[in-house]
């Protein structure tokens, strides 16, 4: 069984605006000035609270905590106002479905909590596809193995039969701990060169090219 584990945030869809305005939402909240959006870029994919202590390590605990709670309720005002927009990228629906449809199974792993993660799938009509979800609810922090971990205990998949697909060197470096294969893909919010150092055996700079990637795995 050859198993394909996808990123959410900047590998299936383009949600940096939305995390953008929810965290400036939070730090205003608090009467901080929120970090440059380029920092927060280069969080996303993380879990919210190492995310937080990253933008902000002089902050205290307890501040540290109530921006965690001020950015989830920041991102759940937005979205019960229909304005989460969190946009596939080009090409990724149809790759979901053609690869489920050639005997991949199909896990995620993310950043995102269980409620956005179901959303965002819902949303775009994939959650059908994947027979494993893994968030930040229920696992440590990116790089920790433990969200690949839980889809290959889920799925009975050979780690060696097994691909970690992202747009970080979070993700990269995941996939090396828990000893499963890294491919990255250029279109997300770290460079080429961050993931190869990282630990990605290529980088996909298209969609067609990582489906290109993924058919010379099934040899």
């Amino acid at each position: 069984m050859r198993l394909a584990i996808f990123d959410c945030d900047g590998t299936l869809v383009d949600s940096q605006a939305d995390i953008a305005l929810a965290m400036e939402a939070a730090f205003a909240a608090h009467a901080l000035i929120a970090p440059p959006r380029a920092d927060i870029r280069r969080i996303v994919g993380l879990s919210l609270g190492e995310a937080i202590r990253q933008l902000a390590p002089e902050i205290d605990s307890e501040t540290a905590a109530s921006l965690v709670a001020g950015y989830k309720d920041a991102f759940r005002a937005r979205r019960a106002a229909g304005v989460v927009e969190e946009p596939l990228y080009d090409g990724i629906a149809a790759l979901v479905a053609d690869l489920d449809v050639s005997g991949w199974l199909l896990g995620v792993a993310t950043g995102k909590s269980d409620r956005g993660l179901a959303h965002c799938l819902e949303r775009h009509g994939l959650t059908g596809h994947f027979v494993t979800l893994q968030t930040a609810d229920r696992h440590p922090s990116k790089p920790d193995p433990a969200m690949i971990e839980a889809c290959l205990d889920a799925t009975g998949a050979d780690p060696a039969q097994t691909v970690m697909i992202g747009d970080t060197a979070f993700d990269m470096a995941m996939a090396v701990n828990a000893g499963v294969r890294a491919i990255g893909v250029d279109w997300g919010y770290h460079h080429p060169e961050e993931l190869v150092a990282a630990g990605a055996e290529a980088v996909a700079g298209s969609v067609d090219e990582l489906r290109l990637l993924l058919r010379g795995l099934e040899a």
